[in-house]
């Protein structure tokens, strides 16, 4: 992540708190209002509808838009709706159009009507009355504008307000069956009292503007169409640079009189008596003419002449003109979202910018009205100044949920940021309001991301971004950075309880618990639950602790009065008393929100009697949503509030009513009293959403993602009322079923979904006109909303066949979510499923995207599908037979598309990486070097390493999460002592020091510098008295006591003669000087009790000691073999140990004890003053740890083979083996039935499961760490010298595993070379002689005898043909010839010598041509050549760093040569030019170990240091393909179409390679890594035709000679029996 391209895309000010305004996010939406008249384009809006919509929906995705279309008209029986608000919402949602559509956000429809002139809703006092006394005169017209229109003082200023229609009409909403007849009857009641109204108005405004009252623009505005405030608003009045309106203008032919009457009601404007209106006509051209005054190029006029007074669909005319007016429509629009919907451009980091807008948009709206808490506020403030200069515990404001504390912490934020200096940084987060402030992860990343960017810091790679143990790590040391640099911050997070449980984030393990100076953090949290008790618990002192106490009577008066200034009313004060009365039950601030968002709706005129005011939150909510069910019907609230809720992310409002639309109960109750305007197409009315969204106000919260809005609820209260009123069991199901399908895109495409409507007898198929549901848009651009919604909706809907088929069993699913919502997505949706469903293929699937997850992670997700599809490839093969419905399915998808794959690509023949379901059951990471000491409590769950990076963490062992990370160490820790319960432990390092840490708080109690010896002894660093609070330590020639709790010294005694503490035998310390002296001193005081000899200084050398505190007793073993049993009173026994012991360990009961000698573990049976030596458990290599389990009945054992081994005590027999430790294994304990283990060599601890299936480990393994291997030519043999055991060549079958018969040597083994077509396994030896065995005559051994100066052998090189082969030793390199007598084959020789001066390097690797030239390289870096025949050498080139590998081309035309630099070459042979130099870098650790070149020679393949197999082109050196192995390749070898390949941790690799004949440009061979490579290619003039044999591939050059096979000179082999 770099710095300076984030500054550069976000302002600095915006980073650090003070100026987030600016920050503006790219819309993706293309929001369009639709204006038109209500009869008169209907047919119009149907067609645009029914044709041209589905058409834009396509366009706009295919560009990752989204589009939304308002149509208020369509759908409804009448323009009109009974509270008078059609106005106000048209204009909010013209004005909403405008600022987020991305294309155009207007489209007006303009004919021959001028439309319906609405009532106002309200009119000014001043006004009113002014009207008022106009129409003295007429006193009917005003008693009906006194019953219609009342004063309403709450509003400021006061005004009157138009009443309700079903006030003064009560059937005229009725939709009850019965009430038609009087529903009918008011309905023409209000449509003449609706033009008498509008017609005193008219005739009021025109005597107040003859008497210079009013103007002009006033009387316009009393008596304007909707229309015209519609265009207005959409139109004329944008400012917007290329008008974002499309306008179409339909004339009709002049009307004849005698039509007038018969057409124009439909098409026209008309009086009541159904005349023309010519008024209003008037009006309409009026309109026109300022439509053509200012934009007449932005309208597009059509005419056509109408049919019997109709639009009639069955006349061709009137087909051709909708279907002109649907591609009209349809080509205006694309053409102005081509033009205005630019690709994004930036900024680079919209996640970031998305969130930090979003938490002060909350921020904002939470200060608004905020008033009091001045004495609480100003304590945190007091409480910050005086922790400024020191280390302190974060601050913690805590209360019941509804008190304010959200509210108080932004005041807070606002406050400080204009009392801090411009420099400082002020971030906060409102934890839960958004997916990124859910889970702590993202929660920490993005605050590292801004308080890095604010500071000019390096921010989180994307390894630490995505690993929570690492990115907790990077969190704590970047306050540390930012303290140390004195800058300023303060870091607020509100709602510690509203984090997801994912990493167990609740106990807050990833919390600082000691902040450092300069440096704030304030959190929240609800004054129950395991946040306050995590916190309380870290932080012992109360004065960090700040209570949000219940509101006073007259605070919540102040509240009542701010929140009604800015909402511009006023209450009467009987309703104010009303209020207060209620909140006073609770002293809630939020539930005196909430009476407060229903008392401005209310009017001075309202009646207390008529106001239910709930009690309490929940209540108050209850009743909220009761009055909306009363005005909307119960199923679109219900509904409508169920979807929001049952959505994982929210839903945007388009998402919201496509769903609405598909929802039968909805639609039933919507068209229960008419029917829908098209049979062929049904959806919700969007007037109706409108008006239910407008009542909602501020209960619903929008949030910004990923280009739109998605609409939750802003309260979490509001979330659960909404569920326990509306959600059964049954419904809940229901609804995620509706939500399934739409995602899934079941009914989008013209698929009609069936209804039965009330007014209907038979079903009705219409088309629902949702959205396709594609998984990509276009190419790079993914369906994030399905890929983030289906998954969840299908869980929980129970469509589990669905769901496996088209999501997890599908590899197309996976890959695009992995891509483009990160694998930890994909995780949490397996996860869920497997929560829901028992199923172990889904465990094993995210099992698998659980060990990949690392490397994907690495690269921060941005991977193409050949590594994910390699990694389930390689992973799952093992379990395709077991599992063939989901995982036998995906793996098979995997082997389709590598086998189709156009580019180049590599593909698993088998599996060589960990399966899921295996025994390793996690990695715990966060050390950057070796494991040095563990501590471990069984009864805690806890775990307390230790590594010589000099860190300490402690783990839960139980959820695997990082509890603390403790720093103070300046050397590696020696030893971890858990202490006080397992409350406490004591550490020490090479640094001396010997520190105290909390457990449960994390914070260091104490450190004592020079505590103990730096250099390692046999005993325990520290030996620990609990009962007498005493820690003994030696040092520096001393032996000191220190006080338990405080790290007091208490005395210290001269160790004379160099004497140290080797145990603890009851309340005493044993101590022992190197001559054999055994004391017991009182631990308390250092007196000595008692003193003996236990043995002479030469018998004895003190190898390791283990105390049996049970027993009371010492156990010591000594360099001489021996161990001895010491009890108070001396010596107790004494028996032999078949090899000195390097560690000891006893069983629970101490009654058995196990001596690591060697390769042998010696069991003993510990009796009273005896010992018995009961078993010897052989091992391949040294063992280096154990311990016993299963009441002492099994022991786990840990070996420098880097295997871990499972024995059953009882039979002596090895019960498992496990592999895959990758280092030595020197610490192994079991807890719970599972496997801790560590290495001193590794910075990982890995847990393994003690109960696994078998058939899920690892298949073809070798040991580990085998770098003298070769491979067979068929690949399914090898042989290999063990690392542990160089004097022994073992065989391994790729069938059979490991043989245990062995070829002995006799002396180490220094490399190995193996004669293909000959079957000759050649050995050379560190004593220089060179041993040969013919593997077709097993019982024989040939033998080169070595020189006069005994060089050990440092390289082999065997001739293409098998006829020759080079020895090089230190100071010659010797050519011997195969030849074969009698069948049996022979070595003559040497018949050349070459001798290296001494100033030349040894070699370290060499290939031998076919016309007897050597080609080789050394550790210096040259590289030569010798021929032969000649006797003549020639430098031809020098790297930068040693020589690894020479490989030779199977048709004797090119060899490759590799360094340990980044640089290998390609060398053509005849003659002897250089082709190619390529370089490589990468990450870190560069190069080459070993390479091999593709059976046809086309290709090159090469195992690097970076645990990497690349693919070269031999014609061009350029790199084709990189693929990551998790391990160092250590020998390759071609094989048909591919390579067999050893690692380092022994793994089998066996890959098919697919090339196409020319990649296509844009591949790039680097996209899954963060690297680069050059190539520097000679020029080449004149090449010689270069060919290559296609269609041979087990071709081996040495059946081409058979010469030497003839020869009969007698062989100078030595042939051992």
């Amino acid at each position: 992540m770099a710095v300076l391209g984030m500054v550069e895309a976000l302002d600095v000010g915006a980073l650090r708190g003070h100026n987030t305004h600016g920050l503006q996010l790219q819309s993706s939406i293309v929001r369009m209002f639709i204006s038109s008249t209500f009869s008169d384009f209907a047919s119009e809006r149907n067609a645009f509808w029914d044709k041209a919509y589905s058409d834009l929906q396509d366009f706009c995705q295919n560009l990752g838009l989204v589009l939304e279309v308002v149509d208020f008209r369509w759908g409804l029986s009448s323009s009109t709706t009974f509270d008078h608000l059609t106005t106000e919402l048209c204009l909010k949602e013209i004005q909403l159009c405008h600022q987020v559509s991305s294309g155009p956000s207007f489209i007006a429809l303009v004919g021959s009507q001028y439309g319906r002139r609405p009532i106002p809703h309200a009119i000014a006092e001043n006004e009113f009355e002014l009207l008022l006394s106009k129409l003295s005169k007429d006193q009917e017209g005003l008693m009906l504008l006194n019953q219609w229109f009342i004063k309403d003082t709450n509003s400021v200023p006061p005004e009157y307000v138009l009443q309700p229609v079903a006030e003064h009409y009560p059937h005229y909403a009725d939709a009850e069956p019965g009430s038609e007849a009087q529903h009918d009857a008011d309905v023409v009641a209000w449509t003449v009292t609706e033009g008498r109204l509008m017609q005193l108005f008219y005739t009021a405004a025109l005597a107040a503007e003859r008497d210079g009252d009013v103007g002009a623009e006033q009387i316009r505005n009393l008596s304007k169409s909707l229309t015209e405030w519609e265009l207005e608003k959409g139109f004329l009045a944008s400012k917007r640079d290329g008008p974002s309106a499309v306008v179409v203008v339909r004339e009709l032919p002049p009307l004849k009189k005698s039509e007038q009457q018969k057409r124009s009601s439909a098409f026209f404007d008309v009086t009541a008596d159904g005349l023309l209106d010519t008024e209003a006509q008037e009006l309409l051209n009026v309109l026109k003419r300022r439509l053509y005054d200012a934009r007449a190029g932005s309208l597009d006029l059509r005419s056509i002449e109408l049919g019997k007074g109709a639009m009639d669909t069955s006349r061709k005319e009137h087909r051709d003109y909708l279907d002109d007016f649907c591609d009209l429509i349809a080509s205006r629009v694309k053409a102005k979202i081509s033009r205005q919907a630019a690709p994004p451009t930036g900024p680079g980091w919209p996640w970031f910018q998305q969130e930090l807008l979003h938490h002060a948009t909350l921020s904002d709206e939470k200060c608004a009205i905020f008033t009091g808490r001045d004495g609480l506020l100003g304590k945190l403030c007091l409480r910050m100044w005086e922790s400024t200069n020191i280390s302190h515990a974060p601050l913690v404001v805590y209360g019941p949920p509804g008190m304010g504390k959200t509210a108080m912490l932004c005041k807070l934020a606002r406050e400080m940021r204009s009392v801090l200096e411009p420099q400082a940084v002020v971030a906060w987060r409102l934890l839960g309001t958004s997916p990124l402030s859910s889970d702590v992860d993202s929660v920490l990343k993005g605050v590292c991301v801004q308080v890095c960017g604010a500071f000019g810091l390096a921010t989180p790679c994307p390894q630490t971004a995505n690993t929570h143990e690492k990115l907790v790590r990077f969190f704590r040391a970047m306050l540390q950075t930012v303290s140390q640099q004195g800058e300023t911050l303060l870091l607020i997070m509100d709602g510690l309880d509203n984090l997801s449980q994912a990493n167990n984030c609740h106990k807050l393990h990833w919390l600082p618990k000691e902040i450092p100076p300069n440096v704030h953090l304030v959190v929240s949290t609800l004054h129950t639950g395991i946040p306050l008790e995590s916190l309380r618990v870290h932080v012992n002192d109360d004065q960090y602790f700040f209570e949000v106490d219940p509101l006073t009577c007259d605070q919540g008066q102040s509240v009542v009065d701010a929140y009604m200034n800015a909402a511009g009313r006023r209450l009467t004060s009987e309703q104010a008393d009303a209020i207060l009365h209620s909140f006073q039950q609770s002293g809630s601030p939020l539930h005196l929100r909430l009476l407060l968002d229903m008392a401005k709706q209310w009017s001075s005129y309202t009646a207390v009697s008529d106001m239910c005011l709930g009690s309490s939150v929940h209540e108050v909510i209850s009743q909220y949503l009761q009055a909306l069910e009363m005005k909307h019907g119960r199923q679109l609230v219900c509904h409508a509030l169920g979807y929001i809720s049952l959505s994982r992310y929210g839903l945007s409002e388009a998402e919201l009513r496509d769903v609405l639309s598909l929802d039968g109960d909805v639609l039933t109750e919507v068209y229960q009293k008419w029917l829908p305007p098209n049979p062929t197409l049904l959806r919700i009315p969007p007037l109706l959403w409108a008006r239910l969204r407008h009542d909602l106000g501020g209960h619903l919260a929008e949030r910004w993602e990923q280009g739109i809005f998605v609409l939750g609820f802003s309260l979490s209260q509001f979330t659960e009322v909404v569920r326990e009123r509306y959600l059964s069991v049954e419904r809940r199901v229901q609804m995620h079923t509706v939500l399934s399908e739409y995602f899934s895109g079941q009914w989008s495409q013209g698929r009609p979904k069936p209804i039965l409507l009330p007014l209907l007898k038979t079903q009705l198929n219409a088309d629902r006109k949702v959205p396709s549901q594609p998984m990509w848009f276009t190419e790079g651009s993914a369906n994030l909303r399905k890929l983030q919604e289906l998954p969840y909706q299908l869980v929980h809907a129970g469509k589990w066949e669905e769901l496996c088929q088209s999501l997890l069993g599908n590899l197309d699913w996976l890959y695009c979510k992995t891509l483009s919502c990160g694998v930890a997505s994909v995780i949490q949706d397996l996860s869920l499923c497997a929560s829901v469903m028992e199923s172990p293929e889904i465990l094993l699937i995210r099992d698998c995207f659980l060990l990949l997850k690392p490397t994907v992670d690495f690269i921060d997700g941005l991977m193409d599908a050949s590594l994910l599809f390699t990694e389930i490839s390689s992973r799952l093969q093992p379990l395709t037979h077991a599992y063939p419905s989901l995982i036998g399915r995906l793996y098979s998808q995997c082997q389709d598309w590598l086998a189709s794959c156009a580019d180049p690509v590599l593909v698993p023949r088998c599996s060589f990486m960990q399966a899921p379901g295996g025994p390793l059951k996690n990695t715990l990471s966060g050390f950057t070097k070796g494991v040095t000491a563990v501590g471990l409590c069984p009864k805690r769950e806890l775990l307390v390493a230790g590594s010589e990076d000099g860190l300490l963490i402690a783990w839960d062992l139980k959820h695997l999460e990082v509890l603390h990370v403790f720093v103070g160490h300046t050397g590696a820790v020696q030893s971890v002592k858990l202490i006080d319960g397992d409350d406490h432990c004591l550490s020490t390092g090479l640094d001396g020091s010997l520190r105290k840490w909390s457990l449960l708080s994390g914070k260091q109690l104490y450190c004592i510098q020079d505590a103990v010896v730096v250099k390692a002894r046999p005993a325990e660093q520290i030996h620990v008295l609990e009962s007498r609070s005493v820690v003994l330590s030696n040092t520096q020639g001393r032996i000191k006591a220190w006080h338990l709790d405080t790290g007091e010294m208490l005395y210290e005694v001269d160790g004379e003669g160099g004497c140290w503490i080797v145990g603890v035998l009851g309340e005493d310390m044993a101590v022992m000087s190197p001559d054999g002296q055994f004391w017991l001193q009182d631990g308390c005081t250092g007196l000595q009790k008692s003193h003996t000899l236990l043995s002479s200084a030469d018998s004895f050398t003190l190898t390791v000691v283990l105390t049996l505190a049970r027993h009371g007793k010492l156990l010591m073993a000594s360099r001489q073999c021996s161990l001895i049993l010491v009890a108070a009173m001396g010596k107790m026994a004494e028996t032999e140990l078949p090899a000195p012991a390097s560690f000891m360990c006893a069983s629970d009961d101490e009654n058995t004890l196990f001596a690591g000698c060697g390769r042998t573990l010696v069991v003993f049976s510990v009796r009273t003053t005896s010992l018995h030596r009961t078993q010897d458990l052989l091992h391949d290599a040294a063992v280096l740890s154990a311990f016993s389990y299963s009441r002492g009945n099994k022991v786990i054992t840990g070996s420098r083979d880097q295997i871990i081994r499972v024995w059953g005590l009882i039979t002596g027999q090895l019960l498992d083996s496990i592999s895959g430790m990758g280092s030595p294994v020197t610490f192994v304990s079991v807890h719970d039935g599972t496997i801790i283990s560590a290495s001193s060599s590794s910075p990982r601890l890995k847990l393994w499961q003690l109960a696994y299936d078998p058939n899920h480990r690892r298949q073809a393994c070798i040991p580990a760490n085998c770098s003298r291997v070769v491979i067979s030519k068929d690949g399914n043999t090898i042989h290999l010298v063990r690392e542990d055991d160089g004097t022994k060549v073992f065989n391994w079958s790729s069938t059979e595993g490991l043989s245990r018969e062995s070829m002995a040597v006799s002396s180490e083994v220094c490399c190995l070379e193996l004669a293909q077509q000959k079957q000759l396994l050649f050995c050379g030896l560190r004593t220089g002689t060179v041993l040969i065995y013919p593997l077709a005559f097993p019982e024989e051994t040939l033998c080169l005898p070595p020189p006069e100066s005994l060089p050990a052998v440092r390289s082999m090189a065997i001739s293409p043909r098998e006829d020759r082969v080079a020895v090089a030793h230190e100071d010659v390199v010797h050519l011997f010839e195969v030849t074969a007598r009698d069948s049996f084959p022979c070595v003559e020789g040497p018949f050349h010598s070459y001798s290296l001066t001494l100033l030349h390097s040894p070699v370290s690797a060499m290939a031998l041509l076919h016309d007897c030239r050597l080609l080789y390289g050394t550790l210096g870096g040259e590289v030569a050549v010798y021929d032969f025949k000649s006797a003549k050498a020639a430098e031809v080139d020098r790297h930068g760093d040693a020589i690894t590998c020479v490989a030779l081309s199977n048709w004797d035309t090119h060899a490759l040569i590799g360094s340990q630099d980044c640089v290998q070459k390609l060398w053509s042979l005849n003659p002897l030019l250089l082709d190619h130099t390529m370089e490589y870098k990468g990450f870190y650790f560069e190069g080459v170990l070993c390479a091999a070149f593709s059976v046809n020679d086309k290709h090159v393949f090469t195992g690097s240091r970076d645990k990497t197999i690349k693919v070269w082109d031999v014609t061009t050196g350029s790199l084709l393909y990189i693929q990551y192995v998790y391990a160092t390749i250590m020998k390759v070898t071609p094989y048909k179409d591919g390579f067999v390949a050893i690692s380092q941790d022994g793994s089998y690799i066996k890959e098919g390679f697919r090339c196409p004949d020319s990649p296509s440009p844009e591949y790039n061979p680097l996209r899954n890594f963060r690297a680069r490579y050059r190539v520097t290619s000679r020029e080449k003039i004149l090449e010689r035709p270069h060919s290559y044999l296609r269609g041979v591939q087990d071709y081996n050059p040495a059946q081409f000679n058979f010469v030497n096979i003839f020869k009969t000179k007698q062989s100078n082999t030595c042939v051992l029996l």
